[in-house]
């Protein structure tokens, strides 16, 4: 896993779905922002397991934590999908790439 290098509490609300099927990757993900200081307020599968790249849709454009979360993620994929009914600043769908991120058994 990443190392901390910045755990003050960042504001806002992520949601994590697993985007890309790997057991387990969105709770050991959840760990890891938790680690840095983000509010993980839901983890879940995706309807959809077939994301190769994972992406962060930002469901609050303005939200200032956006920039952070790309970093640690290690990702460009981040896409503005404002959406009043979602009560979440972030939804990160976790692709195959996630291993840039975090350890897990690839087999």
């Amino acid at each position: 896993m990443e190392e901390q290098e910045n755990s003050f509490p960042t504001p806002g609300e992520i949601q994590i779905l697993n985007s890309c099927g790997i057991p387990k990757v969105a709770g050991q993900l959840r760990t890891l922002l938790i680690a840095q200081g983000f509010d993980v307020v839901e983890v879940g599968n995706d309807n959809y397991w077939n994301y190769e790249e994972t992406l962060v849709a930002l469901r609050n454009p303005h939200w200032p934590g956006a920039k952070k979360l790309a970093k640690i993620l290690k990702t460009d994929n981040i896409i503005p999908l404002e959406n009043p009914l979602k009560m979440v600043d972030a939804t990160i769908y976790v692709g195959k790439d996630i291993h840039k991120v975090l350890d897990y058994d690839k087999r």
